[in-house]
């Protein structure tokens, strides 16, 4: 399973946002390397009824990061082209590069097993995290919780300005769950500076 794990990075992360990246986040991490919560974020065919996860990405506590693409069932066929616009992945990706439902179950498990893991759309990412196992045929071996628990009140005040300038100092580039759980975890771990709060956040979870 690490041998998939290793061939779906390398074809589907972009080596030069994991260096972009990965080179600020170093650069923040050097006074609680191992202390930073594990981010998973996941893109969709829509949103409410008949919407399925299409993308799964997550970046650990260590900075390392596995991105996805899902292939969708052959019932699964509602399309959201407002969606689309959003997530930039399109349908024909899916079923060219997508990996199988019980082989991303497999991934995830693998990965994050025994972890609590942190999703700023608890409500939705949980849904569609229980629909690929529920299709799977077996449970999730870690727990998803929302991210909101691990924020104080001084946190929130100051999140989406932080959130801003992390994207810009980013830069990105393309839209990955991935991409987009590694800037959640350095603006939880920038507001934790900017509020004199503590990222030890397994004191808190």
């Amino acid at each position: 399973m690490r041998a998939i794990v290793k061939a779906l990075d390398k074809n589907l992360e972009s080596k030069l946002d994991n260096r972009q990246a990965g080179t600020t986040l170093a650069a923040a991490e050097n006074k609680r390397p191992d202390m930073l919560p594990v981010i998973l974020d996941v893109e969709a065919s829509g949103l409410g009824r008949g919407s399925y996860p299409i993308e799964v990405g997550y970046v650990l506590a260590d900075q390392r990061s596995h991105c996805m693409l899902i292939k969708p069932l052959p019932e699964w066929l509602r399309w959201d082209v407002a969606a689309e616009k959003l997530h930039g992945i399109q349908r024909a990706q899916l079923l060219q590069f997508g990996v199988d439902i019980k082989t991303a179950a497999q991934i995830l498990n693998e990965s994050l097993r025994g972890l609590t893991v942190y999703s700023d759309a608890w409500g939705n990412d949980q849904s569609w995290l229980a629909l690929l196992f529920e299709h799977a045929g077996f449970l999730p071996a870690f727990k998803l919780r929302t991210l909101r628990e691990l924020l104080s009140d001084a946190q929130l005040e100051v999140w989406q300005p932080t959130k801003i300038a992390v994207v810009k100092e980013l830069a990105l580039g393309r839209h990955r769950a991935s991409n987009d759980a590694r800037i959640l975890q350095l603006t939880y771990l920038r507001t934790c500076e900017l509020t004199g709060g503590d990222p030890g956040f397994r004191k808190r979870a």
